[in-house]
């Protein structure tokens, strides 16, 4: 029902509005800067925080704001993690078959004593 300034009454609401829903999207991004000049100069709203990344050093410096814009930087160092991929091929067993074929020797040369002993098959390289 419309009122005679052309505006829709203040008791019926607008339908069009009711019952959707407006999904926000929140951007995220990395934001680069070139020392702690960089970090300073940039600008924050109150009460905020912000990473940055510095392009001249390992660093990430972690910008704050209290409620009157005045901001606190602070820096913190980056190392990278190194992961040591081991495969079983680039593993020496030499020592270890040293040891093994000690220990059927060993074993051999106790049980030579009993009649009815067995000697243990060693492995064979390849």
């Amino acid at each position: 029902m419309m009122n005679y300034s052309g505006y829709p009454a203040p008791t019926y609401p607008t339908y069009g509005a009711m019952g959707q829903q407006q999904l926000y999207t929140q951007r995220q991004e990395v934001v680069r800067v070139n020392g702690r000049n960089g970090a300073n100069a940039y600008q924050m709203a109150p009460n905020s925080s912000i990473l940055l990344l510095d392009e001249t050093a390992p660093i990430i410096w972690l910008k704050t704001t209290d409620g009157a814009s005045y901001p606190t930087v602070t820096g913190y160092t980056i190392t990278p993690i190194e992961t040591q991929a081991t495969t079983t091929a680039s593993v020496d067993y030499s020592a270890l078959e040293e040891r093994i074929s000690k220990l059927e020797e060993a074993f051999n040369a106790r049980k030579s004593d009993a009649s009815d002993s067995k000697p243990i098959k060693t492995i064979n390289k390849q």
